[in-house]
């Protein structure tokens, strides 16, 4: 019955302050209307997944945590290094892709993907 996601919505303090932060940060293309689409590649997958909710594996406080599957891991590392973005969580590597961790302006843990 469902074919994907068809979108993330969610509300913010500084709708401004954040937009900026996802367009420098992420290089999310945030348009007029305040959001983007984004198309998958075919390499793109998107996971949806329950939590406990006294699981450790990101903030207990935090109901949702977002994961954005990027190309390269270094390079984005050393993106963020160039821009000032501090990792929350070194480069993490297994048997499911590499993982870094950042946090957005408002304090949400961001989980950045590597396949």
């Amino acid at each position: 019955m469902i074919k994907g996601f068809g979108g993330i919505f969610w509300r913010t303090k500084n709708l401004n302050a954040v937009k900026k932060w996802y367009s420098e940060v992420l290089k999310i293309e945030i348009e007029n209307w305040n959001g983007t689409i984004i198309k998958p590649d075919s390499e793109n997958e998107t996971i949806f997944s329950f939590f406990a909710e006294n699981d450790s594996y990101f903030p207990k406080e935090q109901q949702v945590m977002l994961n954005f599957q990027v190309n390269n891991i270094d390079e984005t590392i050393h993106h963020l290094d160039q821009i000032g973005v501090p990792l929350v969580k070194e480069k993490e590597v297994s048997d499911f892709g590499k993982f870094i961790w950042i946090k957005d302006p408002e304090g949400r843990l961001i989980e950045l993907w590597e396949k």
